[in-house]
Parts: C-alpha cells; structure tokens; sequence
C-alpha cells in the first residue's frame, strides 16, 4: 500500500501586489498575470473601484460626449482573463517588517462596512496610485471646486452641467428676451483645463438635437484661469498660442497671469481683486500624490510622491517599486523628473514588468531610461495641437489638425493594447468605430 510522503515542504508562492488600477498598473497586472499564471505566483491588484477608465478621457466623460459605461474595464472580468487576482479596497498603509499592504474597511453607499480593515502579504510590491488634485491650500477649494480626479468626479460635473443648461433653456422658454447663461470657471491652464473647455462648447452644440431647442454654445460663458504667463505650458509657445486662439475663437475667456487666492459660493477671488462668478468651478490647477503616501515611512518629495531610484525602486526598500503620476525621478543630467503622463505611466509599466522578471531569475536590474514622445492636447472636434518626437531629430516637431488627431486617438488606442492585448483591443477598436456611428453624441444621464 503506498503512502502520502512526509515532511514535504509546499513551494510558497510568490506574490506581487500592485496598488492602484490606473493605467500603469492595469497593464503591469495583466503582463504579469500573462507571464506567470498562478501556478507559482500570485499576482494582486488592488484598486478602490471596480471599474477602469483612462484618465485622460475624463474630460470627455464631464462633457458628457464619452459614455464610459461603454469604454470601462470592469477589474473582476479583466482579472480572470489574464491571470491575475482583484481586491477591491482602499490602500491605506505598509507594514514593511511583515511585508503586508494595509487596506481600509470597505463601505457601500449607506457607510455600512462590507470588509473590515486587512491585510495582504507581499514580496514584491508596486505602487501605481496616481495623482489628484493639488489645491496648494486654497482656502474654499475644496468645499466650492469640483475635481476631475476619476470617474465618479466627471460625472458629478456632466449631471450638474446638464441641471444647468436645462434651467437656462427652460428660462428663455418662458421669456426669449433674457440672456441666461451656464458661466464655468475652470482654474488651471493645463492639458485638463484646456481639454475640458473645448469639449464644453461641443456639449453645448449638441443639447439642440436632445430636447433643449433654444439651447446652443452661445449659452455658455466659460474662463479659464492660468497663474502662469500663458497656457499649456508643456508645449511649444506657438502651439500654446494656437491654442489659446482656438479658444478664444470658441468663447473661452482665456485669463493668464491670474492667481487665485480663494473659492467662495458661485465665485473665484483672484489676487488683482477680481471676482469671477461661476455657476460651476473646476479646479485643474496641478496634481499631487493622494496624502496616504508620506505615511509609510519612504522618502517623498513636497508633493508627496515616493522618490525612486534609476530602477524605480524606492530609495528605501528594494521589495517596493513605485510608478506613474505617485513617483518622482530625475533621469541624470535632467533639471526637472519625468512629467506625470500617460505616456511616462506606460514606459514604467513596461520598466517595472522586466524587472520584476529579472528579479525572478536573479539577474541584475535595469535602469529606466524615460523617451519623451511630446505632449498632445485634444481641443474636441474642433482641433489638435502638440509637439511629437521629444528631441529625438533635435527638436520638437510642431502637429496639428488631422495628423495631431491621428496621433491623439492613436495613444488611446496603444493604450486599449496594453490592456487587453492585441486581439481584443483591435476588436474594441472596432467597435468604437461602430459606436461613434450608432450612439448618440452626448450621455445625458
């Protein structure tokens, strides 16, 4: 009769943890999750919503012309088809003696506790929490601006955006004469703010078609406000210029050199003594790492973002890794880290991925090496500006229109690949072709 044998020792499985479902870390699960299965790795992500939508989409999804019940990525389907395991929760904190990541209880809508607090047991952990809004202590930001920091964020504005236009229009039904407006104050001069103000205007054009007859772009009354000496600042000055004109060709009150010192009700307080009333305010203004970061005992710059080694490493423990918009590192000879784009998110990805197999086969790492293919801004259908190439010829090349389009869509689409491969991303790529035909233009709920 045979026998189980004895004393023998079960291989322990080597598990990867990734913080944060954003683009980065979506597509160091998946590559992970492809490689190694879970036959000798467990590969973990854990992200405080269930669903995925890229981010620079957002300003799309606040003027309401991307539907992203359409274009997200819902974790739990996308786990169990690459291999890798979703804990939806909160990051909260490390224990680095343990190696645990510590995850806050988990609440539904009434505040009711679903999961209590607890832990999960890392050998090798990834941090890809992104940014949020930075509103370097303003007072009144807080409480008066709406941000654009994730889904939940974007819809919130594109409900209390369409509230807005509906009581206009229903108050020139009742009297043709008056001149009712929706005014919006987007602080910042950047990508977001830019983006934002230019889908507005398409949002506005489109309401006629969907029961809001008196309604058009004349209706609105937008001002961006940019403390800096001008917009877009990552661009070229001429592209910004462009830009800017665009803008102002659409309506857009284009305020630069403008600091804001305080948002109250309905108003933003400038520092020249400029009230600025707002129906709706939009704060865009910069990014910081969330505030949970400068609590694990790991060094972080002023805003708050982990400071990482040429192996995006954290200086402190060599088991962590940090990557994307919650990271800070300047490449040698640089003045200034690596900007926090989508573009740099994927590049660390990618950084971090071989790394982590080098550490599985005991190889020494690589450094990251950041190549700036240059900075696109979408002003919705109306036009595209950006510069490509970084300084691979020498210098920016300056794009717009079509072929500035043709890149934008393209990074979107790149990013569809990294997610989900090349087989179902051409599909979905497909399929918004199809959606741009049959959809309507606008969600309006």
């Amino acid at each position: 009769m045979g026998h189980f044998a004895t004393g023998v020792k079960l291989r322990r499985k080597t598990q990867i943890v990734v913080v944060g479902g954003g683009a980065g870390g979506l597509e160091l699960a998946r590559r992970l999750g492809a490689k190694y299965g879970r036959k000798h790795h467990d590969i973990i992500l854990i992200e405080r919503n269930r669903t995925h939508i890229w981010k620079p989409l957002l300003h799309e999804v606040a003027g309401g012309s991307l539907d992203a019940n359409l274009d997200e990525v819902g974790y739990r389907s996308h786990c169990h088809r690459w291999g890798y395991r979703f804990f939806n929760g909160a990051f909260e904190s490390i224990n680095r003696e343990t190696g645990e990541v510590l995850l806050a209880p988990l609440l539904d809508e009434d505040g009711s506790e679903l999961v209590g607090r607890h832990a999960i047991r890392f050998d090798y952990l990834v941090i890809a929490v992104g940014s949020v809004t930075n509103d370097f202590g303003i007072p009144g930001v807080a409480e008066h601006c709406m941000f654009l920091d994730d889904r939940a964020g974007a819809d919130r504005f594109r409900n209390r955006l369409l509230d807005h236009c509906l009581s206009v229009s229903r108050a020139m039904h009742g009297d043709p004469g008056i001149d009712a407006k929706v005014r919006i104050a987007i602080v910042g001069g950047g990508a977001t703010g830019v983006e934002l103000a230019a889908e507005l205007y398409n949002a506005a054009a489109a309401l006629r078609h969907y029961g809001l007859e008196v309604f058009d772009e004349s209706r609105l009354q937008v001002c961006v406000i940019e403390a800096g000496p001008r917009i877009l600042p990552a661009l070229p000055e001429r592209l910004a210029d462009a830009a800017k004109a665009e803008l102002e060709a659409l309506g857009v009150s284009v305020l630069t050199s403008v600091q804001v010192i305080e948002a109250v009700p309905h108003a933003i307080l400038t520092a020249d003594g400029r009230r600025i009333e707002a129906d709706l305010m939009v704060w865009a203004a910069g990014v910081r790492a969330p505030g949970a970061l400068a609590d694990l005992g790991l060094e972080v710059n002023r805003n708050n973002q982990l400071i990482v080694r040429d192996t995006l490493q954290t200086t402190r423990d060599e088991r962590i890794f940090a990557i994307g918009d919650c990271c800070s590192y300047t490449p040698p000879g640089a003045e200034r880290p690596v900007p926090p784009r989508a573009q740099a998110a994927h590049q660390m990805a990618t950084a971090v991925y071989h790394n982590l197999v080098r550490l599985q086969r005991g190889q020494p790492l690589e450094r990251f090496v950041y190549h700036d293919h240059g900075s696109l801004v979408s002003l919705s259908r109306y036009s595209t500006v950006g510069s490509l190439m970084g300084n691979l010829v020498g210098g920016r090349m300056a794009v717009e229109g079509r072929l500035a389009r043709l890149v934008y869509t393209s990074l979107y689409r790149m990013h569809l690949i990294a997610i989900h491969g090349w087989l179902k991303g051409l599909a979905l790529m497909l399929v918004g072709r199809v959606n741009r035909i049959i959809r309507p233009r606008l969600k309006l709920h």
